[in-house]
């Protein structure tokens, strides 16, 4: 139940509106005055009361001064009796008014303790049935981000600039949205969460569309929530990077040799997850804290996908199976130290396009990696590291087929992140990374080599604002265009993301 104090606001509020009326003599009626209709509707903004409550509160509150005003003032003969009685109604009055504004607030106060998207309710099976028997719908929550940005595109010589992951600066333009995503998410009930994410102008190829960008249910599989089965369209949990969102992630794009495992990062599979509740805690503290972690995707994590991508159908009926092991130390001085080991196997069916066109064994092309990472936090200095070795589909030139063939990169950010007495923050950062092997998601999967540094800058003068500024330069393969130039390059990406 929802008390209240004299300090409190609705206490102090109550306590005024009483001795207003215990002042005022019995022949002046509490009107409906202009202050009043403000009160109810500040908190009508707050959410405190609904719409249809204020109106009711609104239409009450002048009903009954147009009856005051009608009704002849009672004499001042009535006395002292008179006087306590009017009290006792006024002070019942407020007590109902006072119960029924604050029964919403109280509610909400209470569903907020359910729905942090990661940790189980606080509330009894019982309880959190009752509050919400009809209202599941105030579990969901909506949040979102938008990333406009610009390129300037230096120097390329050798051939036309081609950055997979980033197809404002592969197209040339000057000003685009890079991601407009917004997601819906909540625990729905004690033992379902669901997740669905749309994007606006996310497409790989630069148009300007809308796609499904994640959707899924989470089955906990106790009432700690630390066992659970996801069903549905996700993240592939493969390396650190990928699994980081893009709203975190201080580079404006992720390392080719970690995104190229898995393109757009989701495909269609069930994953099964473990970790213990503390550890589950740990994974979201290091991003509300500002530390931009990865997100919660287990200490242990397995499970089998299609293979084939982001929004695209199994070709082979062959699914591929993945595995991960992760954890979060948490050192004695208080410096959070995250290492990973995964890895996945199947086979990879590539798209191939053309006048002689290449071919592949049947069933598709074996596809395999393992991977490790590495982050050491910023506290105030951060570093990651990942590498990942493996086989997959990559073009021979020679025989004019697509056969597995092996790969290996990885890269290494370092970074300082400075937060002012304000709050707001700076983080300077540079990362160097390399790969050599196939794009396998690119048609005809020819071999990709990537070797580039970045220098670059995230100012946060807002939560809901950062401003970032990146400077590349490097070699990489046009795996776009035959037959596949090197292109040497120089590069800067500016960029405004709007949280909210």
């Amino acid at each position: 139940m929802l008390k209240l104090t004299p300090h409190s606001l609705p206490g102090r509020f109550l306590a005024l509106l009483t001795a207003v009326t215990v002042a005022l003599p019995p022949s002046m009626p509490v009107s409906a005055s202009p202050a009043m209709e403000k009160l109810f509707y500040i908190l009508k903004q707050k959410g405190s009361i609904t719409s249809d409550e204020y109106d009711l509160l609104i239409a009450t509150m002048k009903a009954e001064d147009a009856a005051e005003k009608k009704t002849p003032a009672p004499a001042a003969a009535a006395g002292t009796g008179g006087l306590e009685k009017r009290l006792a109604q006024t002070e019942e009055q407020l007590s109902n008014l006072s119960s029924n504004l604050f029964q919403t607030k109280s509610q909400v106060e209470e569903i907020s303790k359910i729905s942090d998207n990661t940790s189980p309710s606080t509330l009894s099976k019982t309880d959190l049935d009752a509050l919400l028997s009809d209202k599941w719908y105030e579990r969901i929550k909506l949040k979102g981000y938008m990333q406009f940005r610009g390129d300037a595109l230096l120097r390329q010589s050798g051939g036309e600039l081609n950055v997979p992951a980033d197809p404002l600066a592969s197209d040339g333009q000057t000003f685009g949205i890079r991601r407009g995503r917004l997601t819906f998410s909540g625990d729905v009930t004690d033992h379902l969460y669901i997740y669905a994410q749309l994007d606006y102008f996310g497409s790989a190829a630069g148009v300007n569309v809308l796609q499904a960008r994640d959707y899924y249910a989470d089955i906990s599989l106790d009432p700690a929530r630390e066992f659970r089965v996801r069903f549905g369209m996700s993240k592939v949990p493969f390396g650190w990077a990928n699994l980081q969102s893009s709203q975190n992630r201080l580079a404006l794009e992720r390392p080719d040799a970690i995104n190229s495992a898995v393109e757009g990062e989701r495909d269609f599979g069930a994953f099964f997850m473990w970790a213990p509740y503390h550890i589950r805690n740990r994974f979201k503290d290091l991003v509300k804290m500002g530390l931009r972690g990865s997100g919660d995707y287990g200490v242990i994590a397995i499970g089998a996908y299609n293979g084939q991508g982001l929004n695209r159908a199994d070709l082979n009926g062959q699914p591929h199976y993945i595995a991960r092991v992760a954890y979060p130390f948490e050192l004695s001085n208080g410096q959070f130290v995250e290492l990973a080991l995964n890895g996945y196997t199947g086979k990879f069916v590539p798209t191939t396009a053309g006048p002689g066109a290449p071919t592949f064994g049947g069933g598709g092309v074996k596809d395999q990696r393992v991977g490790v990472s590495a982050i050491i936090y910023p506290q105030p200095f951060g570093l990651e590291a990942e590498w990942n070795w493996g086989q997959g589909p990559q073009l021979d030139t020679a025989s004019n087929t697509i056969i597995a063939q092996s790969l290996q990169g990885g890269y290494v950010q370092a970074c300082y992140r400075h937060v002012f007495a304000d709050q707001k923050e700076l983080i300077p950062f540079v990362r160097w990374q390399t790969y050599n092997g196939g794009r396998k998601f690119a048609t005809n999967a020819p071999r990709d080599q990537v070797d580039e540094i970045g220098l670059g800058v995230r100012y946060i003068p807002y939560p809901e604002l950062e401003l970032s500024l990146m400077y590349n330069r490097g070699t990489r393969t046009n795996t776009t265009v035959a037959p596949f130039p090197d292109v040497k390059y120089d590069y800067i990406g500016m960029q405004a993301q709007i949280n909210f």
